[in-house]
C-alpha cells in the first residue's frame, strides 16, 4: 500500500457554481463518498480549506519573504482541500478520484506520498523524525 494526495483546483466557475449548491446537498454526497473511502478502510486523511482570500501568502522569490493577505493572482495556482488515501496503486486513487462528487470545473492531482522509509535511515533529522512518528503512533 503506498500513501496517494487527491489535490483538488478549482476554476472561478467552479467556485461561483459551488457558492450557490445547496450546502445540505453537498455534505450528504461528500458525507456519502467519506464514508465508503472509510469503509474500504483507504482514507488517512481528507480537508477542505477556506476560502482563498482569507489566506496569507508568503513569496520567498525575492531575497527576503514577502508577506501579502489574499491568495496567489490566479485561481489555477490554488487549491481547495484534499484527501490522502493509503491504496495500493495510481490506478486504485484515480479510480476513487473518479467517483469524487461536486466535480465540476475542478482538476484533481494525485501525488505519491513517499514514505519515511525511502529517505537515508542514517540521517540525523531522519531517525528524529522517525522517532517522533513512532512516539506519536504514526508509525
Amino acid at each position: 500500500m503506498a500513501k496517494y494526495m487527491l489535490i483538488f483546483r478549482t476554476t472561478d466557475e467552479a467556485n461561483a457554481k459551488f457558492a450557490t449548491a445547496d450546502f445540505t446537498e453537498m455534505l450528504d454526497s461528500v458525507g456519502r463518498f467519506n464514508d465508503e473511502l472509510i469503509r474500504a478502510g483507504v482514507l488517512l486523511a481528507a480537508e477542505g480549506l477556506e476560502d482563498p482570500s482569507q489566506g496569507v501568502v508568503v513569496d520567498f522569490t525575492g531575497e527576503t519573504p514577502v508577506v501579502t493577505d489574499g491568495p496567489y493572482g490566479e485561481t489555477k495556482e490554488l487549491f481547495n482541500g484534499y484527501y490522502i488515501l493509503d491504496v495500493a496503486s495510481v490506478q486504485e486513487a484515480v479510480e476513487w478520484a473518479k467517483r469524487l462528487p461536486h466535480t465540476d470545473g475542478t482538476k484533481v492531482e494525485i501525488r505519491r506520498v513517499p514514505t519515511i522509509d525511502e529517505f537515508p535511515q542514517d540521517n540525523e533529522w531522519v531517525q528524529k523524525e522517525r522517532a517522533w512518528r513512532e512516539s506519536t503512533g504514526q508509525l
